[in-house]
């Protein structure tokens, strides 16, 4: 597994779907799911017009939805 920690790099512009589901600790079928259930996480989009073109989602959409869940989960735990 390679390393995630994004700190000491160039914070990325878009993350593959392989890299989100390492990143979130999901499996493929994990991440499916959740975005088939949770209306306000990051939509998926694709790098060209094939079937075969790559998913990539957006990181700064990612960290953003990543901090809204904290903040919820907090709020709903007072």
């Amino acid at each position: 597994m390679q390393d995630l920690n994004l700190s000491n790099q160039v914070t990325p512009l878009r993350l593959s779907q392989k890299t989100t589901c390492q990143v979130l600790d999901l499996t493929a079928e994990g991440l499916r799911k959740l975005i088939a259930k949770d209306p306000t996480f990051p939509k998926p989009y694709k790098a060209g017009q094939t079937r075969q073109a790559p998913v990539y989602f957006d990181y700064a959409e990612l960290v953003q939805w990543h901090n809204n869940q904290k903040q919820t989960n907090t709020m709903q735990s007072v």
